[in-house]
């Protein structure tokens, strides 16, 4: 790391300043963002993740804005872990349409026993193919963190949220401390931290730029920060809280760049209910990774083929595989559009009404 780097990833953040940026006036906090942007990344590449939920629903913690928590009615539907053989067929369309990380995710406080040997197949098989791997399975031990990194796993997801002060009025039944702990674990094993929070839950400003002082001020910043604006679910003590301002969703990414100016900031949940020109600020601001596909988890995503189309408008490529030029990453996002526009133009016959 340079001298100029070692400046610019600090772990010293304090509440003053970060409230000063976030209040700076708009053009002035995204020029500087951008300015961050441009140092460490390509601006007009974005990296693209599919995420696939693995075990859905019935989860014994009660996080207020999930679907999946077994102490709210949402009518989800209960599904077991799926088979490796599943999962994989899965990854290999998501490689397909040019995602070049495959996360899975399963409705657990933390993996049992009996689960871990599938759990590790799935890494090894959808490392096989080429693909950057992460999880999220809740709670990991040391040892548990340990055989994932043996199998290969790259990223492992676990999210802090929100701020200390506001996560006891979100989640009950683990501690701040516990994440805190499975974040560490999973540092400690080799792994790469994917950790952010969700903005829209009822939290003040405060807390939000407290969840970002605790990502930066840890002691290796998160490789991946995923800012999720909450996604409203029927049935969850979340359903009916305020919407989130556009303008202050922009702001917290471009804070977000600022402070981990070497981390994807990932355009997470939500973008289902994000105009393209919010998409496009928020690239602007310093967001470089989305989730790429028609679902995360259980939550609507938008289609591939609008991705396709929004990068294509806005002269953004998905950041490319190893060993892939350039030109034949914009072939293969040319294609994938076509393909999605063919296959709309055709029904089958043999459905009846």
């Amino acid at each position: 790391m340079t001298v100029t780097e070692r400046k610019d990833i600090r772990h010293d953040w304090a509440y003053d300043e970060v409230r000063a940026l976030f209040e700076q006036p708009f053009n002035d906090l995204l020029f500087t963002a951008q300015t961050f942007h441009r140092k460490y990344f390509n601006p007009n590449q974005v990296q693209t993740s599919t995420l696939l939920s693995i075990k859905t629903g019935a989860c014994p913690e009660d996080c207020k804005y999930c679907p999946q928590s077994g102490h709210y009615n949402t009518g989800l539907e209960k599904q077991k872990l799926m088979e490796v053989e599943a999962v994989l067929a899965k990854a290999k369309d998501a490689k397909a349409t040019g995602a070049t990380r495959f996360c899975m995710g399963a409705a657990w406080k933390h993996p049992s026993k009996k689960d871990m040997p599938y759990v590790l197949e799935m890494v090894k098989g959808v490392k096989a193919l080429g693909l950057e791997t992460c999880m999220t399975l809740g709670m990991l031990d040391n040892e548990q963190a340990s055989s994932l990194a043996e199998a290969g796993l790259d990223y492992y997801n676990h999210n802090l949220d929100t701020s200390p002060e506001f996560y006891g009025k979100i989640i009950t039944t683990r501690t701040y401390q516990d994440r805190l702990n499975t974040l560490a674990s999973v540092r400690d094993a080799g792994i790469k931290v994917c950790s952010g929070g969700i903005i829209g839950m009822g939290e003040g400003q405060q807390d939000r730029l407290g969840l970002l002082i605790q990502l930066a001020n840890m002691p290796q910043q998160p490789e991946s920060v995923p800012i999720n604006m909450l996604v409203k679910v029927d049935g969850t003590p979340l359903d009916d809280v305020d919407d989130v301002d556009p303008i202050e969703f922009i702001r917290i990414i471009a804070l977000a760049r600022i402070m981990m100016p070497r981390s994807y900031v990932r355009l997470s949940a939500g973008r289902e209910n994000m105009s393209k020109e919010m998409q496009a600020l928020a690239f602007f601001a310093g967001a470089n990774s989305i989730f790429y596909g028609e679902c995360l988890l259980t939550t609507p995503n938008p289609e591939k083929n609008k991705d396709l189309q929004l990068f294509k408008s806005l002269g953004i490529t998905p950041e490319q595989h190893i060993g892939q030029s350039d030109a034949d990453q914009a072939q293969q996002l040319q294609q994938a559009i076509e393909q999605q526009q063919d296959q709309a133009l055709f029904y089958d016959a043999t459905v009846t009404s």
